[in-house]
């Protein structure tokens, strides 16, 4: 089978959308099939890399670390043509997301789509970030969805929210999942000797994306004040964002900057050892869609403390592999942690081992087979439902009714995000314009 993974991020960004398209690449290739990634330019991102088609990109996109691609070369559709996919699987519902519905409607492919996040949480990147905007971002990932052949939902919380917002494109539940037994070879103690934590200090941690959409100033906040009531905690971040300084500042402002440890970002054995030195895993994302770095804390036996949310739940449950409070609440959060620092050895051990048991449930390989046959029902059934019989008529004409639908994507959302707008914002919007256009006439 020849697949063809397009997505606007990707190494050497660092998180679990990227993670996913990696996992999934690696062992489909393992298995026999081939795969062409097609992702931005990154700063950072090597020259000769096998496997991956590399879109010119604008880079720091509103002051951040992601890119955003420019209009498409002739070189990529060469590419794809020359690659000639079975399957294209989409993993943005915007940008090379509407490339990938191109694509597929040129080449005659079905198309396949993973909603990875829940895109109104993210809006804070775009300028102009707005209740519209949230309102723009939801609409238009529907539409786009409904566009596609089958739809990926990482949690059964994500597949429920879809039917909701009126998904109609048939739907099926699939996690990333995770290596197992690359888990059970970390080495906490040398971690913590390595940053000078003291191997009897109770140490809280979060690993990944150091941003806002991740909910870590609360996060920051509530392990702030455990703390300051626990002498011998110590708080660990790997990672990196723009929330960093953020974090810095308000552990320096309450003196307490000395038990703050910036591992920075880790990868292999290096992250799998910052996972076992932990006592706790603590999580306050409301973004996520599925509990990729939950599972990956329980697979070396370390319980959480998380905020429920979609993929949260489907992960974490209270008391038996960890704790979850259903808000953000910085007592309750507290209490939480309070409440693991003094369970007995042998309580500690039964969470752990709670912990190990969820974390097999979401192997890898499990996964990748599930992604194989729907990828393989998909195609037998765009097969029969949409065979064009290499008529160039009506190639062009399926092409045509797909830039068609796209762009009616776009308006339709737009115009549900204008409709949320109240009318006052709107008139003063309206008197803004005609006061720049004013001045430009003047």
């Amino acid at each position: 089978m020849n697949i063809v993974m397009m997505t606007n991020t990707y190494k050497p960004i660092v998180g679990g959308l990227e993670k996913s398209v990696e996992v999934f690449s690696d062992e489909y290739r393992k298995r026999g099939h081939k795969v062409l990634i097609v992702a931005p330019e990154f700063e950072g991102t090597p020259k000769k890399e096998e496997g991956i088609f590399r879109v010119p990109a604008i880079q720091h996109f509103n002051k951040t670390d992601f890119s955003v691609e420019l209009p498409l070369s002739p070189q990529l559709n060469s590419a794809l043509k020359k690659f000639k996919p079975d399957i294209i699987h989409s993993h943005h519902p915007f940008l090379i997301g509407d490339t990938a519905l191109r694509a597929a409607a040129r080449l005659n492919t079905p198309i396949v789509f993973t909603n990875h996040t829940l895109y109104e949480e993210n809006t804070h990147y775009v300028p102009g970030d707005s209740e519209a905007m949230k309102q723009f971002v939801v609409k238009l990932a529907k539409g786009y969805a409904n566009l596609c052949d089958h739809v990926i939902a990482p949690s059964q919380s994500v597949a429920n929210l879809l039917r909701q917002r009126e998904v109609t494109a048939p739907i099926d539940v699939l996690p990333t999942g995770i290596y197992i037994d690359q888990f059970k070879k970390g080495d906490g103690r040398t971690f913590r000797k390595f940053f000078d934590i003291p191997k009897d200090a109770f140490l809280v941690g979060i690993i990944g994306r150091v941003a806002p959409e991740k909910n870590v100033l609360f996060l920051s906040k509530a392990v702030t004040e455990f703390l300051k009531k626990n002498k011998s905690a110590y708080f660990v971040v790997v990672g990196s964002g723009p929330s960093m300084d953020e974090i810095k500042t308000s552990f320096e402002r309450n003196k307490i900057e000395e038990r703050l440890v910036c591992a920075g970002v880790l990868k292999g054995k290096q992250l799998i050892s910052a996972y076992d030195s932990l006592d706790v895993f603590a999580f306050a994302s409301h973004s996520e869609t599925q509990g990729l770095v939950l599972v990956e804390a329980m697979a070396t036996g370390t319980p959480v403390v998380a905020v429920n949310a979609p993929g949260v739940r489907e992960v974490l449950k209270d008391k038996i592999n960890g704790r979850m409070i259903e808000r953000d609440h910085v007592q309750e959060f507290v209490a939480c942690l309070d409440w693991l620092a003094s369970q007995s050895a042998q309580k500690k051990a039964v969470l752990a081992k709670n912990a190990r048991k969820t974390a097999k449930e979401f192997s890898v390989f499990n996964c990748v087979q599930k992604a194989l046959e729907i990828y393989s029902s998909v195609i037998k059934k765009r097969r029969k439902e949409h065979d064009l019989q290499n008529n160039p008529w009506k190639k062009a004409m399926h092409m045509i009714k797909t830039q068609v639908e796209i762009m009616a994507n776009t308006s339709t959302a737009t115009a549900s995000a204008v409709a949320s707008v109240p009318k006052t914002t709107l008139k003063k919007v309206t008197k803004k314009v005609e006061n720049i256009v004013k001045q430009g006439v003047d």
